[in-house]
């Protein structure tokens, strides 16, 4: 399983990523990629940023998200999978921006995530995603993250920033998770050591 610090790269990150080759990746946003320089060892994928947006309370910027996308193309390093943009908690309108945001993304011949979103089931996910983003809300994801597990092969969950659930994800056999805690969150200098203990055991 690959984790995915969201939009933080620093010394650490390439340290552990060095040391655990395929473990440790990037997920990438559009509001990073001014400062954010590739790297061929540490993996990554391309978020849409709409999950801050919505917790900002401010609105998602489709040209910042297209701005991605050419950034991305012009790196030389294709990310894993691009997450099509999407509405947090919200079904229909997240089905309403793949049909309108996947073709674009799919241009570019990379894997497209679609982000599950409350009240969806896996009759909701496209036939042409390549992997399936659990999103939407805190406790709706995380009673929903083993049907998702037992039914698709390629899934990912966000907001995971904790050890319990790191390993919860690794039990179900997901792919990747990201999560913005283990280096931000000033109230735990604990989470670096817990991470890489975590990793030490998958050596």
């Amino acid at each position: 399983m690959i984790i995915m610090p969201a939009n933080h790269s620093s010394p650490v990150i390439h340290y552990l990523a060095g040391r655990h080759p395929g473990k440790l990746g990037w997920l990438v946003g559009p509001s990073a990629t001014s400062k954010t320089k590739l790297r061929s060892w540490v993996p990554y994928a391309l978020d849409n940023d709409a999950f801050s947006a919505w917790t900002k309370g401010t609105s998602w910027s489709a040209p910042a998200w297209r701005q991605m996308l050419l950034w991305a193309s012009d790196s030389g390093q294709e990310p894993r999978w691009c997450l099509v943009p999407d509405v947090v908690g919200n079904r229909e309108e997240t089905l309403q921006r793949w049909k309108q945001y996947s073709p674009e993304a799919r241009a570019f011949g990379w894997p497209l995530a679609f982000a599950v979103q409350d009240g969806m089931t896996s009759r909701d996910v496209p036939q042409d995603a390549e992997v399936v983003f659990v999103g939407g809300t805190t406790d709706w994801k995380w009673a929903t993250v083993p049907m998702w597990a037992a039914i698709f092969s390629r899934v990912h969950v966000g907001r995971v920033n904790s050890i319990e659930k790191l390993r919860v994800c690794d039990r179900l056999g997901v792919e990747s998770v990201d999560g913005t805690g283990w280096f931000r969150d000033e109230s735990r200098l604990d989470k670096v050591a817990a991470l890489v203990a975590w990793l030490e055991e998958g050596r």
